[in-house]
């Protein structure tokens, strides 16, 4: 599991640009892929909340703190909720937003019943049954039946146009390669004298918005067949496709994605979150050094997207959710330009 200053540590350096020290931890296997825990002198998260929150909340929940909330026709309102107030270890006792679980979300079998049914008894911070409540984070709160977001207050209250309430795990496949000309030779920005990393953009369908192919982990799924099959969906179509190109798609996709290195595991900023239900998700780097097997393969949107092409990376990029922070990470493994 990745630790709480795992996370927040990722969120200061690329949300909020600041400096920070870190000191190094013994136990550093419990932080995902990282050497540090927390930065020097500090003895507990909500210690360094209460001292730092106006720099930490100055970018974090920025997308799932805009006020009206998606897909509503701007119906429904946030409870405007300033940087200082987003902790919940802030007292805030005015603090009563609206409360709001999309209507067609009732009766789905994708989707948790209402959380004051007398048939609904989730197992919070477990697996429950096929279905994965523990979060990426930490152990969450559970106030009033109600889980607590971990990152604190959204301005909103319910599930909102997620299925889940506390977490709702997706899965994002980040497929890259580098950038070639007509003779096959990588491409150096003018700039930074870098090659420049291309990866597989899909324009999403609800939104607009340019973004990572990704989508929700199903009960019981393992997220490797997870990023396999949103990436087949969304980004090569294979919905709309005969029997012979889904088994090449398919045959060429398991063998491509046998060697990606995952690159975060966590929590999102995504414009659906409210206070009881947040999206966290797994993203994955597959990196087609060559250019000659994803990397020549003809794209096709399909699913959620209505568009998709190879984008070329660079810090000017405006992305969907957190995926920028996904991003940037892969560019720095890469020694990319940026």
């Amino acid at each position: 599991m990745i630790s709480r200053w795992g996370l927040f540590i990722s969120i200061l350096n690329s949300l909020l640009d600041i400096p920070v020290s870190y000191d190094v931890c013994s136990s550093s296997l419990l932080c995902h892929q990282r050497d540090y825990c927390r930065p020097a002198g500090v003895d507990s998260i909500a210690q360094y909340m209460v001292t730092n929150r106006t720099a930490l909340f100055r970018m974090l929940h920025k997308k799932c703190r805009q006020q009206f909330y998606p897909r509503t026709n701007n119906t429904v309102t946030r409870l405007k909720v300033p940087d200082d107030k987003v902790p919940w270890q802030v007292v805030w006792e005015e603090y009563k937003p609206a409360m709001y679980t999309a209507p067609h979300i009732n009766g789905q079998p994708w989707a948790d019943l209402d959380i004051e049914d007398k048939m609904f008894h989730p197992k919070w911070n477990e697996v429950d049954g096929n279905i994965n409540r523990r979060s990426y984070t930490d152990v969450y709160s559970i106030v009033d039946k109600y889980p607590l977001n971990p990152m604190g207050r959204t301005g909103l209250r319910g599930r909102g146009i997620l299925g889940r309430w506390g977490p709702n795990h997706a899965a994002d496949p980040v497929v890259t390669r580098w950038k070639r000309g007509e003779s096959h030779e990588m491409e150096l920005n003018s700039d930074t004298k870098k090659p420049v990393l291309q990866f597989v953009a899909i324009q999403r369908r609800d939104t607009g918005e340019w973004a990572i192919p990704g989508g929700m982990v199903d009960p019981g799924e393992v997220v490797t067949s997870t990023l396999k099959r949103e990436f087949m969906e969304e980004a090569l179509n294979v919905l709309e496709s005969n029997d012979v190109e889904k088994e090449n798609s398919r045959a060429m996709i398991d063998k491509f994605f046998d060697g990606g290195e995952e690159v975060y595991r966590g929590y999102v900023d995504d414009h659906r979150n409210t206070d009881n239900a947040w999206m966290e998700t797994v993203a994955m780097n597959f990196h087609d050094e060559s250019g000659t097997s994803v990397g020549s393969f003809p794209l096709c949107a399909g699913d959620d997207a209505v568009n998709v092409r190879w984008m070329d990376i660079s810090k000017d990029l405006s992305l969907y959710a957190s995926h920028n922070d996904f991003i940037a990470r892969i560019v720095a493994k890469h020694n990319a330009h940026w």
